[in-house]
């Protein structure tokens, strides 16, 4: 019994340790926009929305590691239960918060001069302000954050609920519906909350209202494919932690995990 609930526990661990890595990391690396396109040597989209609107796929660059948060909450889902998603979210969310909190303390530190004179120049022989673009580059907006945190937290619970009520149609077998089905619905909430919050509520100025949810769409078009597109690392995951902790234990823990999950929140 101690071998299993130290296997349990270690799981429990592994998985917190990923999912908190890659939310973290995100939130940080967030503030570069890339173009999807350009990166894959691909023409522009270049997709008409609401007529005056013509957006192409440019992202920030913690879309990249996201999906490894999706795929995690649902693996955590189905082993620990909504208990063990609000316990991580809850942590991850505070987690974040310091980091932000450090950020804005260390970047308003004042910088050493011979440190302002390192690399004073680009590739191209431009000079430019290492602090500066050290403060640039790690500090975001208050509202960025705010959105993203809301946005996150909404998303999670939203996630479990419906995960749960799946899984109680489909039983175990059919892992593809309810990963794939609770990831869709409650990153489309996602996608327009975080815009929302960020740049119509806290924007100067505030984004017109159809370029939200021009934006939206274009964001819950790429989270769409890439949930869909990772669903065979879910499977092996699922493998995995099955051949770790026996495919009794593991059944017993879906199981449990279910029974404690009703409400959404």
């Amino acid at each position: 019994m101690t071998s299993i609930t130290n296997k349990k526990t270690r799981l429990f661990m592994i998985l917190g340790g990923i999912f908190i890595t890659n939310a973290v990391v995100a939130e940080l690396i967030g503030v570069k926009i890339f173009s999807l396109e350009q990166t894959l040597n691909l023409s522009p989209a270049g997709i008409h929305l609401f007529g005056d609107f013509i957006l192409d796929f440019n992202l920030t660059a913690g879309a990249i590691i996201w999906p490894v948060v999706f795929i995690t909450t649902d693996i955590i889902n189905e082993y620990f239960g909504k208990k063990g998603v609000r316990q991580i979210t809850f942590l991850t969310i505070g987690l974040i918060i310091y980091v932000f909190l450090v950020i804005s303390v260390v970047t308003s530190l004042s910088p050493a001069t011979f440190w302002l004179d390192i690399n004073q120049t680009d590739n191209n022989g431009a000079p430019f302000n290492i602090d500066y673009a050290y403060n640039k580059i790690f500090l975001q907006g208050m509202g960025i954050i705010i959105g993203s945190l809301v946005a996150f937290m909404l998303g999670q619970f939203l996630d479990v609920y419906i995960f749960q009520k799946l899984r109680k149609v489909t039983g175990s077998k059919m892992i593809w519906l309810r990963a794939t089905g609770s990831t869709l619905v409650s990153q489309l909430l996602d996608s327009f909350v975080v815009l929302f919050i960020a740049f119509y509520i806290f924007g100067n100025p505030p984004w017109p209202f159809e370029q939200i949810i021009a934006v939206g769409m274009i964001n819950y078009i790429y989270k769409f494919v890439v949930a869909i597109a990772l669903t065979p690392l879910l499977y092996l995951g699922h493998n995995v932690i099955d051949n770790y902790l026996g495919k009794d234990v593991a059944n017993e823990m879906m199981e449990e995990a279910m029974d404690k999950s009703n409400k959404l929140f």
